[in-house]
């Protein structure tokens, strides 16, 4: 298993490692549809786990390989030599698999995540080839007693395209007793051929009732707000990012600010603005900056479907979005604006722009299209 002891490209700051969360919520379909390949003797070797950003692909990927490494090729019989059929994927915690993946000293465990770039000490913004290359010497290796080797790709979309062609080559040629799982947040940008050698697991957004009892497993206990499970529709990773950056009064501020009708509150904006300035506050800034597509999101749609959501995520919101786009021609230019907001947005980051200046760009822009 691999054993990095620097920053873990694949946890999420302050919520527990994915190897280390022993509960999956809001996903039981995918985890039949694979044990139903279990039971089958018809394992894949290769499995593509999909779906949007933080509803629990990594945590289930870590299941399966606990699974898998825990239990015997050899699958148990029953009365007759009949075939008993696993029913879920949970191991405990005491088994010595467990142990060994939470102390990262499985030897028949490997995972490839983006790396630390040894020159400036921070991690890669891809996985490289050199990532890549360790799973060769994992592969050619005999797996301890005989068993399974399993392989995590944490995710599949941040290979460039040297440790993308890498990868392919080893799922062209599978070695026995080895399963893979790319994780994908958006898996049209994988190459086809990748996609083509593996078996799809979709995972879908999570329910609020499974939010709250994520969230709760993770140790946050403000999981139970509407608001919060309205804004980070169905994803935990996001709901702990918003948590984390105080997000829920962030985007009650930016509600604020177009509340009147007499337009923005420029003393808001600026305060606003010079929140998100400096190193201490880039987590911030990029949740503004998420929140406020989020914004332009939910006014483009009340205007399209001509009411506001049904669950506000800050006070006031439905009274907001209902004055400033009440018919669907004020939707198209809302529309528009988010597209070209985003667009300035990436440029801005793009040309290391000042966080407070493309905030404040960021306003003016929305007011100019409130009022037009």
């Amino acid at each position: 298993m691999s054993d990095d002891t620097g920053p873990e490209a694949d946890r999420v700051t302050g919520a527990p490692h994915p190897r280390e969360t022993d509960v999956l919520y809001g996903q039981t379909s995918a985890e039949q549809d694979f044990l139903t390949a279990v039971n089958s003797h018809r394992l894949h070797h290769g499995w593509l786990i999909t779906g949007p950003i933080g509803v629990g692909k990594a945590t289930l990927a870590w299941r399966m390989a606990r699974f898998l490494l825990a239990t015997p090729l050899d699958d148990g019989a029953g009365l007759f030599g009949d075939p008993v059929p696993y029913t879920s994927l949970d191991i405990s915690p005491e088994h010595p698999v467990a142990h060994r993946l939470l102390a990262r000293s499985e030897p028949g465990m490997f995972s490839i995540t983006r790396s630390v770039n040894e020159k400036n000490g921070k991690l890669r913004d891809k996985i490289v080839v050199d990532d890549v290359r360790g799973l060769t010497h994992f592969l050619t290796m005999s797996s301890a007693d005989g068993g399974r080797r399993v392989v995590i790709v944490d995710s599949a979309d941040e290979m460039n395209v040297n440790a993308a062609n890498a990868l392919l080559k080893m799922l062209e040629e599978p070695p026995e007793r080895t399963t893979m799982m790319l994780i994908s947040h958006q898996p049209s940008r994988l190459l086809p051929t990748i996609r083509s050698r593996c078996r799809e697991l979709r995972l879908h957004p999570l329910l609020p009732d499974d939010m709250h009892n994520a969230l709760t497993q993770a140790g946050f206990e403000a999981a139970e707000s509407p608001a919060l499970a309205e804004l980070a529709a169905g994803s935990v990773g996001e709901a702990l990012r918003i948590l984390q950056s105080d997000g829920l009064a962030l985007y009650a501020e930016l509600i604020a600010l177009f509340a009147s009708d007499q337009g923005f509150d420029r003393q808001r904006a600026l305060n606003l603005a010079n929140a998100a300035v400096g190193p201490a506050n880039a987590e911030r800034y990029e949740l503004l900056l998420t929140l406020i597509d989020l914004f332009l999101m939910r006014l483009a749609r009340t205007g399209a479907l001509g009411q506001p959501p049904a669950v506000e995520a800050a006070p006031h919101e439905a009274q907001v979005l209902t004055r400033l786009s009440p018919h669907t021609q004020k939707a198209r230019a809302w529309a528009a604006a988010a597209q070209e907001i985003s667009d300035r947005t990436q440029h801005g980051k793009a040309v290391n722009l000042d966080p407070a200046a493309l905030v404040l760009d960021t306003v003016f822009k929305i007011h100019q299209t409130a009022i037009a």
